[in-house]
């Protein structure tokens, strides 16, 4: 079970004044999602919730109603799939959607050639081309308001090239260096983007890319640190573990990076 705060999230008032009424969350069925969907809930926004599972999703749909917030609507939505990722955008049109979290994603280990080439495939697909449709088509949408805000979710792993998950790096390597370039071009629009750049994360995410992990951050303090810079960066490593271990990489040169990530995936995925 996902660990949170019971204290009222103390971003809530500045978020809705800045981005208004409604919050599209992808991935929001499990991990970083759906911490971010349950802030976001909390902070008095409605929601749209969007994932695969369809029955996951109106169980939260349904916990969020009962603590007296807005029922969320579902959208049951393959992101592999450019047609359902366009619905999204027609079945919200009526809403007054000021806020993108674009939490959905996932990851493979182990080496590369030795992969699926569907699954390498159907990851760029979902991490790459499925984020960068919605941005376009809720970033037009923004700016159009003249507000907004877009989060999408880098990693640590961004930042440098990761052996036995080379594939996954190269994709979070897209949404980082898309969030650094749309960061300007958005901002004279009213429009913010945020990359947050976790580290380990204890949730669904590591039993299905093949990865052991131990010890990690929360989805709730990624989730809250990554809100609470939302309008105020353009890139955040939310929690105390991801400042740590970019702080023990920063210095060393990209190659050292890479060569000191393989040693650290050795360790969290099977030799293959």
């Amino acid at each position: 079970m996902t660990r949170r705060s019971d204290r009222p999230f103390a971003e809530a008032e500045r978020l809705r004044r800045a981005y208004g009424c409604y919050a599209v969350v992808t991935g929001a069925s499990d991990g970083i999602g759906r911490a971010i969907a349950r802030r976001l809930a909390e902070a008095g926004f409605g929601l749209v919730l969007v994932a695969r599972r369809k029955a996951v999703l109106d169980a939260l749909a349904d916990e969020l109603e009962q603590r007296g917030r807005i029922r969320p609507l579902v959208i049951a939505a393959d992101l592999s799939v450019a047609d359902d990722v366009a619905r999204i955008d027609r079945e919200t049109q009526q809403l007054d959607v000021g806020l993108l979290v674009e939490a959905a994603g996932f990851g493979t280990s182990g080496p590369f050639i030795a992969g699926d080439l569907a699954d390498e495939l159907n990851m760029i697909d979902v991490n790459c081309r499925a984020l960068a449709q919605l941005t376009h088509l809720f970033g037009r949408r923004f700016a159009a308001r003249r507000r907004g805000g877009i989060v999408l979710m880098s990693s640590l792993v961004a930042f440098q090239g990761v052996p036995r998950a080379a594939n996954y790096a190269a994709t979070k390597a897209f949404v980082q260096s898309l969030a650094e370039g749309l960061g300007p071009e958005l901002k004279p629009l009213g429009v913010d983007v945020l990359a947050s750049a976790p580290g380990p994360v204890m949730s669904g995410f590591g039993q299905r890319a093949g990865m052991s992990i131990a010890s990690g951050q929360t989805p709730d303090e990624v989730a809250v640190g990554t809100l609470k810079m939302l309008g105020r960066r353009t890139t955040v490593r939310p929690g105390f573990l991801a400042k740590a271990l970019e702080a023990g990489l920063m210095l060393l040169p990209r190659a050292a990076r890479a060569a000191m990530m393989a040693r650290v995936m050795a360790g969290m995925t099977q030799t293959t």
